[in-house]
């Protein structure tokens, strides 16, 4: 990624942390990024959208590879799913970004969570998950974890739980131990 690249996508989040999705245009991200409008559009042919795009790609990198580095080394599959659900749990709950855009442009924000966003986040998730899972299972099982975990994480974090906390890792093992797929993944 160039450094024209990375202050555009910097300021671009700026700019929707401080406006919104909706409100945010190219003059905004041009003023916040330094960069002129014609060096925008050049690195994000089809403008707004595709920038936006390319920023929203950028931070699920982020995020995962925040999560991968959580992750790794963990001992068995169980250990590997724990902290995957945990960290990602926490990491949403935490973030200062998503409540603001949930509070703000809930409608934008969800999207990107559900109906929208599950597609983008399952192929991140996959491209960081799978190489940590092989050790445990093959990588067509490991992407059908992804999958699962994803909407899992999601669905809790939107409409929490009274009975399973997966920001708790007593809490996550329990909800985990009470599948017997578990044990028929770490099998194989």
């Amino acid at each position: 990624m160039t450094s024209d690249e990375t202050r555009v996508l910097d300021a671009a989040l700026s700019c929707v942390e401080r406006f919104g999705f909706s409100k945010v245009t190219i003059d905004d991200i041009t003023v916040a990024s330094g960069v002129s409008r014609a060096t925008i559009y050049r690195l994000f042919p089809g403008g707004r959208e595709v920038l936006f795009e390319a920023m929203r790609l950028r931070e699920l990198e982020r995020f995962f590879s925040r999560l991968q580095s959580a992750a790794a080394g963990s001992r068995n599959l169980e250990e590997l799913l724990t902290r995957c659900i945990v960290f990602s749990s926490r990491e949403l709950q935490n973030d200062q970004h998503l409540a603001a855009m949930l509070a703000s442009e809930r409608g934008e924000a969800l999207a990107n969570l559900t109906v929208d966003g599950v597609p983008r986040i399952v192929n991140v998730a996959t491209q960081f998950f799978v190489p940590l899972a092989e050790e445990f299972v093959s990588p067509e099982t490991a992407i059908q974890i992804v999958e699962v975990l994803v909407r899992l994480v999601i669905s809790y974090f939107l409409a929490p739980s009274m009975r399973v906390d997966f920001t708790s890792e007593d809490s996550v093992r329990a909800f985990l131990e009470s599948f017997s797929f578990l044990n028929d993944l770490v099998q194989q």
